[in-house]
């Protein structure tokens, strides 16, 4: 027969030796697995399976027979291991011989029957020898919660020694996963239980039926006697002989054993004082359990013993009772302070929080813990916010700081600024542009905006659980079940109903209190004189740029979403958005006016290097660093969720309108400072020009500085490509970004960029011309030069040619800068000579024939020379100078002045390639 099972193996005993009947416990592996398994179990070599009471498989407690050996093993036999070994082994005492009289200690067992705990966390296991195992088979225990078995079975229980017991809900907690047969073996061992009970019972009856017949017969003899007596008391009669002699066996008995049965009554006594204790030891041990558990900070224990404690003895009359329970009322009652205290105690848990609430409610602390709890964190988070201030205003200030363990709640909170704004890109022309600002300003957070962080960082991290405590403490789940079972959960829901403003009046504070602090930081003057005092203090040095602007908006805007997320209602959020409204239109302010001072430095950093189309880099610097103003200004601008147009308010429109028109304003200024500005206060080190173009006069400049004239140029070719194509780009660009009064903003930028042109120009021409025109009547009149009396002509005279030479000089220093300008610059200067050149014809009273001849030819000379920039107001100066002058009457003056005419241009032909190439090229266009 194989096994499936290894042998039993006994490895202790306890106790290791005594005396006949002794209760052990036998320890070991293997030892069965069931009350029927057990068949065999010897100590000494006795048999002791009547006595023995199968607990588990390493557990078998029995009684030692009267064995004959005084020591020997423990061997355990079952059906599925056979028989087993023992490495331990008993010895036998033998029991002293004691007289009836003598004194004995014997240890009586005792049933207690306050041994149970009935609470919901720890158990006290019974210290009585009721069986713990009464099915006699393996105990399971299940996974099922202790709350959902006391719902399942309400106001039941699984202790097999309550009036209360539920059988079910036994077998569910230690058998739920026992098999159908083990259950029938259970029913077996309960049903041999029984038996052995009741012939206990029988068998003590058939032991004395011996005794009861020898009595039966002593008490009938007795009484035939006493009939045959009679019943009549005399003296010598059996009825007195009888009465003497259980008189004196009473006397006998009484002088024998009266010492014996006062220790009897002693004992008595004292057992009974101890069963009292035993059975009422959990009141009287229950102060300095208490004391024991809040200094291990097991509040649940306490919490359920003083239950237990109260339904007990809550209304006792027993003095004794009154007394200890009157301790642990003692002991509750600075428990419940001490829970108060920490609960109110800061910085804490919600966790935290609620576990302190639910034991005060449950010990029925009076007034409402809760909401003191509310009200605390409520005047913690206040406090953190205005500490947080102090200790940067006074940083700020140079003051040296005591470390503050209120702001250590998440550790340092200030990023770095690299880390939210981004690095001006270097532009493709002009890399000179760069903010005339020290760069250290990327890298040091300002005071206010780390402080920012901080604050918004803090109510962040502090409110949310502060809402939650709320909603917690509104929808009652701040309580236990014994605290929903006694009516305190309603009542605390009646009053959270009641407190709803007083709670919306907190989170008010608490957002009016951020919101102003941050007003006190970076909007002082939106505050009023007393809200300053209180919520300012900071040195305003300088303003912060408009990146910090847009990085404290980005910071307050995370916030806002963060407090929005905890469903809080939008009109106590509202004073946020309206604090990001006024944070943005400061922040489009800042930034517009610290973009007019970089324009400002722009126009001082003006290289004078000049490319093929005549211009500088101004004008592409002037745009690309609105571009990136406005760029910076674009999350900015840009509506969030629940926000307001930065541009809804009318006066808000004005000013940004007005100060984009200061910004176009300063750099048309800057301009005209650039033109006029001293010889001596530009220097430059090169000119670029087109030497690709015919200049007959080579473009390359020797000398290292600009003219006044040159400057003149520059800037009027710089003004041009503003008109055409610069105001054009940043007025869509404003338009883009929903600027509002973008029309008005061009218009007037291009009406003072057109006057500044048309006053350079003037300023120009004026300078250029007037030479020329000046050394017209000069030349003509040089060495007494007279019309009426002059010889035949033979060529046009030099003070023609000079003029010429002095307006090609002028074509070659504006072509060298810009090839657009020609044609308006020659116009001009064309305009001016024929006018001068009209006017001195006029004023001639006559002219000889030879006279007229000659003006004709110096006429026509400079007519054809210039035909290409001839204008309607030229052309007429040219026809009235001809109207002055004597036709022609004869056919060979014609011939003579084509043939002087003809050998002017021959003559002159390389300096007149220049109006030829400008002709072409006009053509072409």
């Amino acid at each position: 027969m194989s096994r499936s099972r290894q042998p039993p193996l006994v490895t202790g005993i306890s106790p290791n030796e005594g005396i006949s009947w002794t209760k052990v416990t036998i320890r070991g592996e293997n030892l069965g697995t069931g009350a029927a398994d057990l068949i065999g179990l010897t100590i000494c070599g006795h048999n002791c399976l009547l006595t023995a009471e199968w607990m588990s498989a390493s557990k078998i407690v029995c009684r030692v027979g009267q064995a004959k050996n005084d020591k020997g093993d423990i061997i355990v036999t079952t059906k599925s291991g056979g028989r087993g070994t023992s490495t331990v082994s008993f010895k036998l005492l033998k029991p002293e011989k004691i007289g009836i009289l003598d004194q004995s200690a014997v240890w009586v067992d005792e049933m207690n029957y306050y041994g149970m705990r009935t609470d919901r966390n720890k158990g006290m296991p019974p210290l009585s020898l009721r069986p713990a195992n009464p099915l006699g088979i393996e105990i399971d225990k299940g996974k099922f919660h202790q709350k959902d078995l006391e719902a399942l079975f309400p106001g039941m229980s699984p202790d097999f020694t309550s009036e209360n017991f539920s059988a079910a809900w036994y077998l569910i907690e230690n058998h739920s996963m026992t098999s159908f047969d083990q259950l029938k073996m259970a029913v077996m061992n309960l049903k041999k239980q029984a038996n052995k009970k009741n012939e206990g019972s029988l068998a003590y009856v058939k032991g004395g039926l011996s005794t009861f017949f020898e009595a039966q017969d002593a008490l009938s003899a007795i009484h035939q006697k006493l009939e045959a007596d009679g019943t009549e008391k005399v003296e010598g009669s059996m009825t007195q002989k009888l009465e003497n002699v259980l008189n004196r066996a009473s006397n006998t008995a009484d002088t024998l054993f009266q010492e014996v049965l006062g220790r009897k009554d002693k004992a008595d006594s004292t057992r009974n004082a101890l069963n009292v204790l035993q059975r009422f030891k959990f009141l009287f041990n229950l102060p300095l359990n208490i004391e024991r558990n809040i200094q291990k900070g097991d509040y649940d224990v306490v919490i359920n013993d003083y239950e237990k404690a109260k339904s007990l003895f809550g209304k006792t009359e027993v003095q004794v009772f009154k007394k200890y329970y009157a301790e642990v009322e003692t002991r509750i009652e600075a428990l419940r302070e001490l829970l108060l205290d920490k609960l109110l105690e800061t910085p804490s848990t919600l966790h935290d929080q609620k576990r302190y609430i639910r034991y005060l409610s449950d010990l029925h602390a009076s007034g409402d813990p809760a909401w003191q709890c509310i009200g605390a964190q409520h005047q913690w988070i206040l406090q953190l916010m205005h500490s947080c201030k102090e200790s940067y205003v006074k940083e700020q200030k140079g003051t040296p700081l005591l470390h503050s363990p209120l702001l250590d709640l998440d550790g340092d909170v200030r990023p770095s600024p690299i880390g939210h704004l981004s690095q001006t890109a270097s532009l493709k022309r002009g890399s000179s542009f760069q903010s005339g600002r020290d760069d250290a300003w990327r890298y040091k957070v300002p005071q206010q905006v780390a402080f920012v962080e901080k604050l918004t960082k803090l109510v962040v991290s502090q409110l949310p659980n502060f809402w939650k405590l709320w909603i917690s403490y509104v929808n009652g789940s701040l309580f236990s079940e014994t605290a929903e079972k006694s009516g305190q959960m309603e009542r605390s829901k009646k009053n959270a109903r009641q407190k709803q403003n007083d709670f919306k009046k907190m989170i008010q504070e608490v957002m009016q209190s951020l919101v102003k602090l941050i007003r006190g930081a970076l909007l002082p003057f939106s505050l009023r004189e007393g809200e300053l005092r209180q919520y300012g203090g900071w040195e305003m040095k300088s303003e912060l740029s408009g990146q910090w602007l847009t990085h404290v908006i980005q910071t307050v805007r995370l916030s806002y979403e963060s407090l929005t997320a905890l469903e809080i209602p939008n009109d106590m959020l509202q004073i946020i958005q309206d604090l990001i409204l006024d944070l943005r239109m400061r922040c489009i302010m800042v930034t517009l006016q610290h973009t007019a001072e970089d324009v400002k430095r722009l126009a001082e950093k003006e290289d004078w290097v000049v490319d093929n189309e005549g211009l500088t880099s101004l004008p592409s610097q002037f745009e690309q660093c609105i571009i990136h103003s406005l760029q910076s200004l674009k999350s900015v601008i840009d509506c969030k969720p629940g926000e307001a147009s930065v541009f809804q308010q009318h006066k808000t429109q004005e000013d940004v309108c007005q100060l984009s028109i200061n910004i176009m304003q300063v750099f048309i200024d800057h301009l005209e400072q650039l033109s006029t500005k001293p010889d001596g206060d530009i220097d430059i080190t090169h000119l670029s020009v087109d030497v690709s173009s015919p200049d007959l006069f080579g473009s390359i400049h020797e000398d290292t500085s600009l003219s006044s004239e040159q400057r003149l140029l520059i800037v009027l070719s710089n003004c041009c490509y503003l008109e055409r194509h610069t105001f054009i780009n940043i007025a869509e660009h404003f338009e883009k970004h929903g600027f509002q009064g973008v029309e008005k903003i061009t218009q007037i930028s291009m009406e003072s960029l057109k006057e500044l042109d048309q006053r350079l120009f003037e300023i120009y021409i004026e300078a250029k011309a007037d030479p020329i025109v000046g050394s017209l009547e000069p030349g003509i009149y040089a060495g007494y030069f007279d019309w009426k009396d002059c010889l035949v002509p033979t060529g046009v005279r030099n003070y023609l040619k000079e003029a010429l030479v002095n307006i090609i000089a002028v074509h070659a220093e504006v072509f060298t800068i810009s090839k657009e300008l020609v044609p308006r610059v020659l116009f001009r200067i064309v305009e001016a000579v024929s006018e001068e050149l009209s006017r001195l014809m006029q004023c001639v009273s006559s002219f000889s024939k030879n006279g007229a001849l000659q003006a004709r030819l110096e006429i026509f000379a400079l007519r054809d020379t210039v035909a290409v920039y001839l204008t309607p107001e030229s052309n007429s100066s040219f026809k009235q100078a001809l109207e002055a002058l004597p036709q022609l009457s004869s056919g060979a003056d014609k011939k003579l002045l084509e043939e002087l005419l003809n050998k002017f241009k021959s003559s002159m032909h390389l300096q007149l390639t220049c109006f030829q190439a400008a002709s072409s090229a006009m053509m072409k266009t």
